[in-house]
């Protein structure tokens, strides 16, 4: 006899998909391949025909697919969605899931034409959220007209708040492998300072120049050219 609830099924597929994003992040898997795996297994859940990830760009105001498990060159290639026009620019703005009983006649849907060559009608589309701040939309398409009960709402959410830890989590990483870069610099910067200063007996502002100098005329960013000249100068 078998005991266990939907609820029960919810968790373990929930703690699956936590485990195998954390797995991910921690392989150092790119935020491309993480994303790709999170709409191949959202589509999975929710049996869905579509599913893709869109990415909120603030400076344009627009939402741009960033993955999608479709083959459709047309559904792949749509352009970025204005905000305020379209289901999902809703949903950005309102931060709630919305349901679309049929995107081929629902006068907000952006793309009625490749969803009717898609074969798409029932849209579900969730926002990700980082705190209260959405930074893009999971979206749901199916085949037939269908209403997703509580039970998928809340797996697409799960899979929505995952994508957005995942992509939080790799621009923490990129923030501080920038801050690691741009002290590793420093400090290569000012070592190479020290021994054109001693060799060239010159101050600390005119071997900063010299640097920059070198690093326009060599076409090479200056961190690089000061790591060659302590590297020259430890030759010696």
């Amino acid at each position: 006899m078998n005991d266990r609830t939907k609820e029960d099924e919810e968790r373990d597929e929930a703690l699956e998909v936590f485990f195998q994003i954390s797995s991910a992040l921690i392989g150092n898997q790119s935020l491309d391949e993480i994303l790709y795996q999170i709409v191949v297994r959202t589509a999975d859940l929710v049996d869905s025909k579509i599913c893709s990830l869109m990415m909120l760009n603030e400076e344009k105001g627009t939402l741009e697919i960033k993955a999608t498990q479709s083959l459709s060159a047309e559904y792949r290639e749509k352009p970025p969605i204005k905000i305020g026009q379209s289901v999902s620019g809703k949903v950005v703005m309102e931060k709630k899931v919305i349901q679309v009983e049929d995107v081929t006649k629902d006068p907000m849907y952006g793309f009625p034409e490749i969803a009717r060559q898609n074969g798409l009608k029932s849209l579900l589309s969730v926002p990700m959220l980082v705190g209260a701040k959405v930074i893009g939309v999971i979206n749901s398409y199916t085949e037939e007209v269908r209403v997703f009960d509580p039970h998928e709402i809340r797996l697409v959410r799960t899979m929505a708040n995952h994508a957005a830890m995942a992509i939080e989590h790799v621009h923490m990483r990129a923030k501080e492998e920038k801050a690691r870069t741009a002290l590793e610099t420093r400090k290569s910067v000012d070592q190479a300072k020290r021994i054109l200063m001693k060799k060239y007996q010159m101050d600390e502002e005119a071997a900063h120049r010299l640097i920059q100098k070198m690093s326009m005329d060599r076409n090479k960013p200056v961190g690089e050219v000061a790591s060659a000249i302590v590297m020259a100068a430890e030759l010696k």
